[in-house]
Order: structure tokens, then C-alpha cells, then sequence
């Protein structure tokens, strides 16, 4: 063999020219360098030997040289390439994986073709598991009979020695099937014993899952008893429940009674952080507050107003919702119904002006609002639009000052004359009750003392007019 001195190479055969090609090639490809067409050529002309027989010549014509006198043996199935005819014989009959074959049961029942590859997948189907019984059963017939003919013909020698003679034969031409079968039966003997070992396995997880219930069982039965006694306990915490709820409610009732700020059918409502009460009833979080709750005697009326200060209904984002609500009391059932008092509203001018805003109404016998309240109030009943929202929303107002303004409410039960409603709610608030009626009395006399010459004027025009 030649050897060839090139580009800081030497070079001795064709496998050291691939190699030596591919590291330079690597080598170029990292460095990003162009392919050294010196180099090529250099090879290309380079003396080899061929490995198969005693050709010599230049690298270049190598390959030629191969395809025409050596030809390569390769697998039809798996293209697998060989050096010779009976390797490759060899490879096809044995070992080729992609060769179609037929099982070595097909005269018992397997007749389906498949891959080599797949024949330890086949040999675990139930098709071959019936055809290896089939076979066993076979064979015990076989050795049955040859017992029976080996007896048979004992008494004679001559035919002794032929029947020993074929049925080694016939022995000899059932060795590979025979093969074939114990190695299934290997491989069904392993299964058998994984199945085993997997059945061993589920049982003793089953003995756990069944140890696993009977505690379940058992700690049910004590969350069970533990449940019963939960709710005989809630039960009974109900009920107390219950109980304080009634004494709750007859407290409230008690402390509301408590805090009623007059016995004398007349309120007067301090309003506080109004602009806060505003705010909340036009962003709808409170639309509505309740006064405190007030009497009309110790013994009378239970009652209370109920303020919209953004609106309520119609008149909401225009007006001011001013009414009344009559609360249930502890007296209500020696008291008379509808409730027909009438109801006045006075909004205080907080400034010297004291242009107070007044309303009244009276209420209406037929609406459910004034009958005897069957739940802790009745429906709220009065005034929609008791005033303009510009009385409070106004910077300067005079009836909001320090962000508080006050509501009178006064429930007369002596039928006050409607031309004296604004005279009484002008009154001072801080003279007594008393007095209030003394003085609301007088203007009551005064008006009508005013009213009498008139009347006495009119009459004697009336006989003067008569007389001519």
C-alpha cells in the first residue's frame, strides 16, 4: 500500500482520507472557510488498494471499481448489507426482524402472518395460547400412541427395529417444532409467574384496602355519634337562640321606648353631618334616616319621621321626602284607629329671617300607613316634595348651618286652625309644652276676636239694606 504526502497530510488508505476529510471539513466549517479544492484533488489522485481483491489505483476511480467487481449482497426486508450470499441467506432465514414468517403453531391454529419482530407480542395473545393447547393436547395423543404401537409390535423383532427406526425419524423432524413449543411454554411460564406475582400483589393491597374500610367504617360510626350529638347540641343552641332573640327584641323594644325624646305629640330632629347624609343618599349607599322615635302621651302614639334628602319616588334629584311612620306600641291596642291626627313638618330657618319651611297633610283613614301597625312600622306616609334640593344644596342656605339643620314635627290633635299652623311652628322650642299651647290657644282667640267686627259690619249692612 502507497502512501501520499499532501497539505501537511499523509495519507495511507481510504478510510484515513474520510477521516482526515471530515476533520478538515468540521475544522473549515467552524473557521467558515471555503472548500480547499487542492486538497480534494490532491486526494482524488491518491494510490489505494482495494480490501476484496488486489486491485490498486488512484482514489478517484475506487468507487467505480467497487460497484463493478464487488457486488454488495443486501437484505430485501431490511436493507441490511452483507459480504456474501450465505451470510445474507443466513441473516433472512434467522434473524431478519422485517421478515414476514407464519408462527411455529400455524398447523395448530396460528395462520396469521406477522413480523418477526412481532412474535413475542403474538406468542401473549389468546389465539396462540389456544393453539398451544391445542398442540400440547396433540403431542400427549402422540406419545399415547407410540406407547401403545411400541407394545404392540414387541413380539417381533424385525419390526421393532423399523418402527424404532421411523419414529426416530419422526422424532427428529418434530425437534424444531418441538423447540418452538418450549420456548413459548418459557415464555408463557414467565407470564404466568408475573401474573402471580401480580395477583399476590392485588391481593395484599386488597387486604389493606380491606383493613383501610373497616377503620373508615369505624371512624364513620364515631363521626356518625358525633354528628347525632353536633346537632342534638345545635338543636338546643337553637333554641336558646330563639330565646335571645325574644329577649334581644323585647330589649330593643324596652331601649327605643327609652330613647322616645317627647311624650307630648311633638319633635324636634337635630340633624347632624348632613352633608355626609347627602352624599350617601344621592350615591343610593343610605337613601333614607329615621328620626328618634316620639309619643304623642306616655301612654299614646308610638311615631317617628323618615327623611329622603336626595328624593324618594317622583321627586327624587329635585326635592326633599319628608314623612311619617307610625311604630308599633306597647298601648296600641286600647288606642283608636286609623290614626287621623294631623301631621305638620316645619323646616327651621337657622338664620333671624326665620322663614321656615311648613307643610302639612292629613292622613288618610283608607291607607294601611295609618291603621294599627301589625309589624315593628307601617309604610311611610306624608310628603314627596316637602321642599326644593336646593334649600340644602345652596353654600349659603340659611337652613343648614354647621352642617346640621333641624325638622319640627308636630301631630295636632286639637284641629288647629291651618291659619295658625305657621304661628305655632315659629314658636320658640325652648318654652315648655305648656306654654306653647297657652300661647298657640291666645292667637287661636286673638284671630277670632279680629274676625267678629267684620262679621258684625256685614250684618248691620245686611238690616240697613233690608229696612229700605
Amino acid at each position: 500500500m502507497s502512501t501520499t504526502s499532501f497539505g501537511g497530510y499523509i495519507v495511507k488508505n481510504k478510510e484515513q482520507y474520510e477521516r482526515i476529510s471530515r476533520a478538515v471539513y468540521v475544522r473549515k466549517s467552524v473557521r467558515l472557510l471555503r472548500l480547499d479544492r487542492g486538497f480534494r484533488k490532491d486526494m482524488d489522485t491518491l494510490q489505494v488498494v482495494c480490501g476484496l481483491c488486489d486491485w490498486s489505483g488512484q482514489l478517484l476511480f475506487y468507487q467505480t471499481h467497487l460497484e463493478q467487481c464487488h457486488k454488495q449482497y443486501v437484505c430485501s426486508f431490511c436493507s441490511s448489507i452483507f459480504d456474501s450470499q450465505l451470510l445474507l441467506n443466513e441473516h433472512e432465514e434467522n434473524a431478519c426482524p422485517k421478515k414476514p414468517v407464519y408462527c411455529c403453531l400455524k398447523e395448530f391454529g396460528c395462520k396469521e402472518q406477522m413480523l418477526r419482530s412481532e412474535l413475542k407480542t403474538h406468542y401473549l395473545t389468546e389465539e396462540h395460547g389456544r393453539s398451544l393447547t391445542a398442540c400440547v393436547v396433540e403431542i400427549q395423543k402422540m406419545q399415547s400412541s407410540t406407547d401403545v404401537d411400541m407394545k404392540t409390535e414387541a413380539s417381533s423383532s424385525a419390526f421393532e427395529t423399523s418402527t424404532k427406526a421411523s419414529l426416530a425419524t419422526e422424532l427428529n423432524e418434530n425437534d424444531d417444532t418441538m423447540e418452538e413449543v418450549f420456548k413459548v411454554l418459557g415464555l408463557f411460564s414467565a407470564g404466568a409467574r408475573s401474573v402471580r406475582e401480580e395477583l399476590q400483589r392485588l391481593a395484599q393491597e386488597e387486604a389493606q384496602m380491606n383493613r383501610a374500610v373497616e377503620e373508615t367504617e369505624k371512624n364513620y360510626s364515631s363521626i356518625r355519634t358525633s354528628t347525632e350529638d353536633s346537632k342534638n347540641m345545635l338543636s338546643a343552641i337553637q333554641t336558646n337562640l330563639t330565646v335571645l332573640r325574644e329577649d334581644l327584641l323585647m330589649l330593643n323594644t324596652r331601649f327605643e321606648e327609652q330613647q322616645v325624646t317627647s311624650n307630648d305629640g311633638i319633635l324636634i330632629w337635630k340633624i347632624t353631618g348632613v352633608s355626609t347624609k347627602f352624599n350617601d343618599a344621592r350615591s343610593e349607599r343610605q337613601t333614607s334616616i329615621y328620626s328618634p322615635p316620639f309619643r304623642s302621651s306616655p301612654s299614646g302614639y308610638l311615631m317617628r319621621a323618615r327623611l329622603y334628602l336626595f328624593g324618594d319616588g317622583n321627586a327624587r334629584r329635585t326635592h326633599i321626602s319628608l314623612f311619617f311612620v307610625l311604630l308599633r306600641g306597647q298601648h296600641d291596642s286600647i288606642l283608636p284607629f286609623p290614626f287621623n291626627p294631623k301631621v305638620t313638618f316645619c323646616l327651621y330657618d337657622q338664620t333671624p329671617a326665620k322663614a321656615h319651611i311648613v307643610e302639612s297633610f292629613r292622613p288618610d283613614p283608607k291607607s294601611n300607613s295609618f291603621q294599627q301597625p301589625r309589624s315593628d312600622m307601617n309604610i311611610a306616609s306624608g310628603i314627596p316634595r316637602f321642599a326644593p334640593l336646593k334649600v340644602i344644596e345652596d353654600s349659603d342656605t340659611p337652613y343648614v348651618k354647621n352642617d346640621t339643620m333641624f325638622i319640627k314635627v308636630i301631630v295636632d290633635f286639637e284641629n288647629i286652625p291651618k291659619v295658625v299652623v305657621p304661628f305655632a311652628a315659629k314658636l320658640n322650642p325652648g318654652l315648655p309644652t305648656h306654654i306653647q299651647h297657652r300661647l298657640i290657644q291666645r292667637e287661636i282667640e286673638q284671630r277670632a276676636q279680629a274676625a267678629k267686627p267684620t262679621n258684625l259690619i256685614s250684618t248691620d249692612n245686611k238690616i240697613e239694606t233690608n229696612k229700605s
